[in-house]
């Protein structure tokens, strides 16, 4: 008896090339702009930066007169300019730490609360929103006033201290108070909400095995559960804690004003290029070589943390 054989209906292979074309322009849809942007505000820049800083510019953004390495000389052999890299390596080591160690702290504080975490949440989270220029203005003329209308001075006042000028006189350093406590102010919310999604991540079964083997909670459970499984998020905030650090700019600039002390790196670029002199040849080779020391202690605190090799991996 004769069989017939029936063939399989074809796939519509017209078809899925047709959506492997719209999902590709949906996705240059949504990434182009963003692309586009990036290149044109970033990227063109930096690279124009860089080209700036091999020329004579002077008072224009288009030179002529190639001088090489003169402007990177002229910037590594700037008081101004080695001074303020290295005092902000050490405002760096310390407010880095500083931030991580509060930021955690409220995390675990709010990770532990039970219907109040939203709140609370909210709570350390809302300064991050606050402008740098506002917190520097509300911490100059409300909190730290140099009159003895200011907060701190009235609180001192009550112990007997005498009115303290927290951002006139760079001996005692006062003004380190100020521009750290504003920092940690508006800082600490945002690495907190970091901390906290990553603990939301632990598993649980981890801290009921610590349990059954015999693992007190408290300080033993934390150091040898908790903090291994921030790792890698620690990591990352120490990264972004330190290019903050040596981005600094807004709250130095409205709090010191135009004192020659206590300038971070982009104050002096700042005043560098856009001051009387308006030496942008100069500005961009003081730039390039922050963006080269941001990458380089990034890299060693990659390197030194692990950066990238996962949660708990030691």
């Amino acid at each position: 008896m004769p069989t017939t054989t029936e063939s399989a209906p074809a796939r519509p292979a017209p078809r899925r090339q047709g959506l492997r074309r719209s999902n590709a322009l949906q996705f240059w849809l949504f990434t182009g702009p963003f692309l586009i942007g990036l290149a044109l505000f970033i990227y063109v820049p930096i690279g124009w930066s860089v080209y700036l800083s091999f020329f004579d510019a002077r008072f224009t953004v288009t030179p002529e007169k190639f001088i090489g390495l003169d402007n990177y000389r002229h910037m590594l052999t700037n008081d101004d300019f080695v001074g303020s890299l290295g005092t902000f390596t050490v405002f760096a080591a310390f407010i880095v730490p500083t931030t991580w160690a509060l930021s955690l702290a409220l995390a675990l504080l709010v990770h532990r609360l039970g219907f109040l975490r939203g709140f609370f949440r909210s709570v350390f989270f809302l300064p991050t929103a606050c402008s740098y220029v506002a917190a520097a203005l509300i911490w100059k003329m409300s909190l730290f006033s140099g009159v003895r209308f200011g907060l701190m001075n009235t609180v001192l006042g009550w112990f007997g201290v005498e009115n303290i000028a927290w951002l006139a006189d760079p001996d005692p350093p006062w003004y380190w108070l100020v521009i750290v406590t504003a920092r940690l102010w508006l800082q600490a919310g945002f690495y907190m909400i970091l901390f906290l999604a990553a603990l939301q991540n632990i598993p649980g079964e981890l801290y009921e095995a610590a349990a059954i083997d015999g693992a007190r909670p408290g300080w033993q459970t934390f150091r040898h559960i908790t903090l291994p499984q921030l790792r890698a998020t620690s990591a990352a905030v120490v990264l972004l804690l330190l290019v903050a650090a040596y981005q600094a700019f807004d709250e130095f600039y409205n709090l010191l004003d135009k004192t020659t002390w206590g300038r971070p790196p982009l104050v002096e670029l700042y005043l560098k290029a856009l001051g009387e002199n308006q030496d942008y040849g100069a500005g961009s080779a003081g730039a390039v070589i922050l963006t080269a020391l941001i990458c380089l202690v990034t890299l060693f605190q990659g390197r030194l943390m692990g950066f990238g090799r996962g949660e708990g991996v030691k």
